[in-house]
């Protein structure tokens, strides 16, 4: 069982190549993830500060709700 383990992480021989590479893709895909989260908080503020400075607009009633009165 551990030999097994041993081989698996030697990778064939390729390990110094192939555990980088998975190091670099994590780093990678981290950081698309923090920037994405730091991109769409910055944006929803922005879009709060937006709503916020607009007086708000009257909602039209429907041809149903008209009728209706």
């Amino acid at each position: 069982m551990v030999d097994s383990i041993a081989t698996f992480f030697e990778m064939g021989g390729y390990a110094r190549f192939v555990w980088p590479a998975y190091a670099i893709a994590f780093v990678v895909m981290a950081g698309f993830v923090v920037t994405s989260w730091r991109i769409l908080r910055s944006r929803q503020a922005s879009l709060d500060a937006i709503e916020e400075a607009q007086p708000r607009r009257r909602q039209r009633r429907s041809a149903e709700n008209k009728a209706e009165e």
